[in-house]
């Protein structure tokens, strides 16, 4: 049998310490060869705090790993018997009472769904997204820069680039300046 991506639902925040203690569990119990990775889908977001840019990690999945893992029943109970794991994603209260082999009725990802949340996570640590996004019409501050502490309303955003066009008033005529989305705040 291959092994399959399945989603565990966990208690939300302690995701890192499911995944360490299910690690260790899977190597107290030598499954190391029916499991693959397992990871916390987190992507890398970059915000201002206090002048300063600051990269932090941003869990884009809260109380939920992917593993990588051959199903069947010891792997099963090795995943669900883990500390603050509350079960597998698909599969519901009166299907968990009905029969004793569950494990045969949780369905796995797709390898397209697998491999879209496996990019976004490589995509996040490689180039950090901001944490603020900005939407055409919101008035904002602009923090650093020839232009810091004028106020303007963004005109356009270009996600891709990590910018907005936002037109500032300068001596009364209303001109776009294009600035980078750390240069900018929310109101």
């Amino acid at each position: 049998m291959a092994k399959r991506w399945y989603i565990v639902h966990t208690h939300t925040g302690f995701e890192a310490k499911v995944k360490a203690t299910l690690e260790e569990n899977i190597r107290q119990s030598g499954q190391q060869e029916l499991f693959g990775g397992i990871l916390v889908p987190t992507e890398q977001v970059v915000e201002m705090v206090k002048g300063e840019r600051k990269t932090s990690a941003r869990k884009f999945f809260p109380g939920y790993l992917l593993v990588n893992m051959e199903m069947n029943e010891h792997t099963w109970h090795t995943v669900v018997e883990t500390h603050r794991v509350t079960g597998f994603v698909g599969i519901n209260s009166s299907q968990a009472l009905a029969g004793q082999d569950i494990y045969k009725l949780i369905p796995a990802l797709t390898e397209k769904e697998a491999a879209k949340i496996i990019l976004r996570i490589e995509q996040g640590s490689e180039k950090p997204i901001p944490k603020v996004i900005f939407e055409v019409g919101d008035v904002v501050r602009v923090t650093e820069g020839p232009f810091a502490n004028f106020e303007g309303t963004v005109d356009e955003v270009f996600p891709d680039k990590g910018r907005v066009r936002v037109m500032v008033s300068i001596f009364g005529r209303s001109t776009p300046v294009e600035l980078e989305y750390m240069q900018v705040s929310n109101n």
